[in-house]
C-alpha cells in the first residue's frame, strides 16, 4: 500500500520510534510481503530487521542516496513540509505532535 500506516515522530536518529511504528502497523493491519525502506541506520537495526525477518516479510532497502527510489514517501515528507511545517514554525517537537 502507498498509505502511511503508522507514524511516529523523535528528534534522534534512535530505531526504538521505528520499531514502535513497525509493531503498531503489523498489529492494526497484518503481516505485509514485502517492507521497503531506505538505508537508514534506524532500519538496518538488527532490532528492526528481526522482526521483519521473524514474520518471513522480505525486506526491500531502497539504494544509499537514491531518493527516487522511493519517490512517493519523498514526495510526503516535501507536503508536510510545506503544507504544515514551514507555515507554523513549530517551537518544539511536542508542538509538532
Amino acid at each position: 500500500t502507498r498509505k502511511v500506516l503508522s507514524w511516529r515522530l523523535s528528534n534522534t536518529m534512535d530505531a526504538e520510534f521505528c520499531i514502535e511504528a513497525l509493531r503498531d502497523a503489523l498489529m492494526r493491519y497484518g503481516t505485509p510481503e514485502i517492507f521497503n525502506t531506505d538505508q537508514g541506520s534506524q532500519f538496518t537495526t538488527p532490532r528492526f530487521t528481526g522482526i521483519l525477518e521473524e514474520r518471513q516479510i522480505r525486506i526491500s532497502m531502497d539504494g544509499r542516496g537514491r531518493w527516487l527510489d522511493n519517490v512517493f514517501i519523498e514526495r510526503l515528507w516535501r507536503s508536510l513540509k510545506y503544507e504544515c511545517v514551514y507555515l507554523h514554525a513549530f517551537e518544539t517537537g511536542s508542538e509538532l505532535r
